[in-house]
Order: C-alpha cells, then sequence, then structure tokens
C-alpha cells in the first residue's frame, strides 16, 4: 500500500505560525536572558515551541523551554479537543538546564496521530500556569501495511548564513512540514557553534543579505551560555518552530557543534579561542545538545550519555544513529596500516554490528554524520572523514569501515542503506565490489543532502577503496553559495507498506524532485 498523507489540521490555540518577520522573532524571551525580569511577575511561557523526537510505536520524548523556573505538564489525546486527555507530570525545569525540559511518554498507541499539549505551571502556585503550547505526531506503525515516510537533511545557519527575515526566514522548514513526513532526520551540524551571524553579507551580485543577530552568535562559542545561546538562535525562526510542532525528529551531531573538524584531544591554535581544549568545549557543548532536543541518549546501565543509538520504527524501518565524532582519532593523512580507533571507536563498531545483526525491520537506515568514500580534507595533508584519496587497499579510517562491511556481507544482514549530509550538496552515490579495491563487501547505496541553511559547496573527490560510482550530483561551481542564489536540499524515503519498496527522492527547496531510486528489499546488496 502506498504511502497516503495524514496531515493534521492543528488549531491556531498554541502553535506558532506565520511567515518570518524580525519583529516577531525578536520578540521571544531575550536570547541570552535566562529569565527576563519584566515577565517574572506573570505566568511561566513555552514560547521557544515545542519539540517531539526519537518516537517509536510506543514512545516518545517531549521537549519544551520556559522563560523562568516552572513545572513542566503534558497531556496527550486521541482527538484535537483533549476528551480523554492523559497526564503526564514532567520535570521542573530551572536555570540548570538553561530552563528546558524533557518528558518521556510510553504505552502510546501504534501508528496513531497524538495529539499533545505542554502547560506550564508556577513551582510554588500549581494554579498559576502559562498557556498551553499545542503539537501533534504520529507514533511508528505496529503493521508493515502501512508504509514509512521521513526527511533528511543538515546544515543550519553555516558560513554565515542564519536568519534572514527578508526571505521569510528558514522557509524550506515549512515546505518540508507541508509533506507531513513520519518523521525528520537531521543528520548533523544543527548549528556553527564557530560560525558567527553578521547583521549583513554582500553577495557577489551586489544584494544584501540580512541577518536577525544575537549576542551568543556575534563570536565563537566557548562557554556553556555561548553554545545555549547557539541552540536557542534556530528556534528564533517561526517556520522551524512549526516544523518542530507537527514533525518529530532524530538529531545527530557532527563538528559545527562544537567546532569545526575537531577531535578529541585537540588543542586548538585559533585565536578566536580563550579555551584551547576542545574536549572541554566538546563537553559544554553536548551538554547543551541534551538541554535543546529530545533525545535518548543515554546508556542502559548508567546515566553516561552517549548520541550513538537505534530508533525502531516498526517493522518496516530501524535507523542507526552514529556519533562520527565523539570517539575518533586524530585527523591525520590517513595512511595508518593498522587503525582500530578509526572514526566510530571500537565500542561503537561492537555495538553496531551486534544491532545490525539483530534488527529484524526490512531496512536498516544507518545515518552517518559523515560520508564513505567523498574525500574531506582538512588542511593541506590532512582528512577529516573516512576517504583520504588513496584509491588502493583500507588503511586508516577506511579500516573500521572495510571491518562493518564485510560483516554486513557475511552475516548476510539485507536492506542497508547510508543517509548523510556534511558537504554541502546532493548526491547518490553507488558502491560496487567489481569496481572497488577492497572487494569483500556487499553493494550498497549512499545518498547524500544538504544543506538546509548555509552555504553550498563543489563536489567533492571520490575515493575508490570502496568503489563509489556517483550516479547524481547537484552541486554549485564555487564555495559558500548562500541560500538566496541557490536553493536548499532536502531528502525524502518512501517505504511502501506492501511491496517493501524503498523510494529515495533528493529534493530542491520549491518542491522539484531532482533525482529518484527505487530499492527492492530482502536483497543482500543492491
Amino acid at each position: 500500500m502506498s504511502y497516503r498523507p495524514r496531515i493534521p489540521s492543528l488549531d491556531r490555540r498554541g502553535v506558532l505560525r506565520g511567515s518570518l518577520a524580525a519583529s516577531a522573532a525578536l520578540a521571544l524571551p531575550v536570547v541570552g536572558a535566562a529569565a527576563p525580569a519584566f515577565a517574572l511577575s506573570g505566568r511561566p511561557r513555552a514560547a521557544w515551541g515545542v519539540q517531539v523526537g526519537d518516537v517509536t510505536a510506543s514512545s516518545a520524548l517531549v521537549w519544551v523551554r520556559s522563560d523562568r523556573p516552572a513545572r513542566m505538564v503534558v497531556e496527550t489525546s486521541a482527538t484535537e479537543s483533549f476528551r480523554r486527555a492523559r497526564t503526564w507530570h514532567g520535570p521542573l525545569v530551572g536555570s540548570d538546564t538553561d530552563f528546558t525540559g524533557t518528558t518521556p511518554l510510553y504505552g502510546l498507541p501504534p501508528g496513531e496521530q497524538v495529539h499533545y499539549r505542554v502547560t506550564l505551571s508556577d513551582p510554588e502556585d500549581p494554579r498559576r500556569t502559562g498557556e498551553p503550547v499545542y503539537g501533534t505526531f504520529r507514533t511508528a506503525p505496529a503493521r508493515r501495511r502501512d508504509g514509512v515516510r521521513f526527511l533528511w537533511s543538515g546544515d543550519i545557519a553555516g558560513q554565515g548564513w542564519g536568519i534572514n527575515p527578508d526571505i521569510g526566514g528558514y522557509v524550506v522548514y515549512d515546505e518540508m512540514r507541508r509533506l507531513d513526513p513520519d518523521f525528520f532526520l537531521c543528520s548533523g551540524d544543527n548549528i556553527y557553534a564557530d560560525g558567527v551571524i553578521e547583521p549583513s553579507v554582500t553577495l557577489p551580485d551586489g544584494r544584501v543579505w540580512r541577518n536577525v543577530t544575537t549576542q551568543e552568535k556575534a563570536k565563537v562559542a566557548e562557554t556553556l551560555a555561548e553554545y545555549r545561546g547557539n541552540f536557542r538562535y534556530n528556534l528564533l525562526d517561526r517556520n522551524l518552530r512549526d516544523f518542530n510542532a507537527q514533525v518529530p525528529s532524530i538529531v545527530q551531531w557532527d563538528d559545527h557543534e562544537v567546532r569545526n573538524n575537531w577531535y578529541p584531544g585537540q588543542i586548538l591554535d585559533d585565536s578566536r579561542y580563550t579555551e584551547k581544549n576542545v574536549d572541554v568545549l566538546a563537553d559544554r557543548s553536548m551538554r547543551a545538545f541534551r538541554e535543546y532536543f529530545p533525545v535518548s541518549t543515554l546508556h542502559a546501565s548508567s546515566d553516561e550519555g552517549r548520541m550513538h543509538r537505534v530508533v525502531r520504527h516498526g517493522p518496516l524501518l530501524d535507523v542507526f544513529v552514529l556519533d562520527m565524532r565523539s570517539f575518533r582519532n586524530a585527523n591525520s593523512p590517513g595512511r595508518q596500516p593498522d587503525d582500530t580507533t578509526g572514526i566510530l571507536g571500537a565500542e561503537q563498531l561492537s555495538w553496531l554490528k551486534h544491532e545490525l545483526s539483530r534488527s529484524r525491520a526490512v531496512w536498516k537506515v544507518i545515518a552517518a554524520d559523515m560520508p564513505l568514500g567523498l574525500v574531506v580534507t582538512d588542511g593541506a595533508t590532512d582528512f577529516e572523514a573516512v576517504a583520504q584519496g588513496d584509491p588502493g587497499a583500507p588503511l586508516g579510517r577506511e579500516l573500521q569501515i572495510a571491518e562493518l562491511l564485510r560483516y554486513i556481507k557475511h552475516r548476510r544482514i539485507t536492506g542497508t542503506v547510508w543517509l548523510t549530509a556534511d558537504v554541502h550538496y546532493t548526491s547518490a552515490q553507488h558502491y560496487e565490489p567489481e569496481r572497488a579495491a577492497f572487494k569483500d563487501f556487499a553493494p550498497f547505496w549512499e545518498f547524500v543532502s544538504g544543506p538546509l541553511a548555509a552555504g553550498q559547496f563543489p563536489a567533492n573527490a571520490l575515493d575508490a577503496t570502496f568503489g563509489p560510482d556517483r550516479v547524481f550530483v547537484r552541486a554549485p561551481d564555487r564555495a559558500n553559495v548562500s541560500p538566496m542564489e541557490s536553493p536548499q536540499f532536502f531528502g525524502e524515503v518512501d517505504i511502501d507498506g506492501d511491496s517493501g519498496e524503498l523510494t529515495v527522492r533528493l529534493r530542491a527547496q520549491g518542491g522539484s524532485v531532482l533525482f529518484s531510486k527505487v530499492l527492492q528489499p530482502g536483497r543482500v546488496g543492491q
């Protein structure tokens, strides 16, 4: 059965609507001020909207931010009238989490539209409540026949291109919202903590790009408050808040959540930073990341957080969210003949192999925050991703990927598809052992999309180690093309419930489908 849109009719009671205007954006609570003094005499406000994350067939995480200390309460219902509503008592939000809070929901009905509203109450007087904020989402289906459809992309507010009120802000989010996907996979670079947002930028043709600006975006982020302000910045955009209220997310991180091309143990030689230890910066960013996104990032056996996880979305789909940043070794020429750390680390690679082998989903989407066969450089001699431009046998970080691909083939794990963003253009690569220096793997596809609100860049070179063939690419011929000069990119995945076919569409802002590929279920390689 092909996918049938089930667009909810959200009312205007609590969902923030309309195109962005600078005055509307800046009417939100003052960015950088935890609890504005002018508002403390009133009731708690949730002007930053709501979000839902990591939805499964029976569970979800609901997020909100208050403008002061408050108790978070979530109500869910099968109807907009909230008859027979179920109440979920959430956390007390305060300054320790920048007034953000997440409430887990369990025991939800599978494959159903869930309406929810979040109310914030005064901790000292629960009768004093703010206006509720409304949202909706669909739980994952329990039956295969229902099908699944989702979008993915990444790279937001990069290269100095922020929220431009003259073009309506992040209008691509409104376009994605109208497609009404089951969820959105954000493949990293949710913020550019190392990117300054200037009030205006002059384009090559003389036009002026104008940005909404904030104090935290006036310099590179170093303090916890500055990282929090970077995550808050995107929520100034009404299109994004509307999108969050309707479309649940699966969010991963990459380098720009901390600093361009960072790796653990790095000591910066960058005059913009007073804090030179990247591990300190990464800890601050990870804390802010968890505060500002509803993500299930805890080990089952401890309180130690992690980014990699599996989000199971019914019998058709498991999403394996990788962290190719936190466990990697140092960027280098990448020619090591033995490399057990690689880009995933030994523990994450073992986890991924185990989880892939136990997955019973028809399709296993591997959500990678960096591409496999595209050569991404870091300076003149080092490399940032997996590939390092040597077309021969696997070396350096390629060794881990070779081990994983060999495991997938020999365990006969079917239905693996790689999705990523990062490189700021859109493309489709098919990997084939007959073309490769390393041949012990089954053919597979890798699809790239993005950016959503950042500069576009020319296509990267390919590394022949795993035999990639670039079947499609859309990229500019110069660096840092602004969103005013070229449409932004996102991808769509549609899994048919009857046939099990998976269709990937690479889309451009404005409604056009640039490329489409249909994959068949149950095959070891395609």
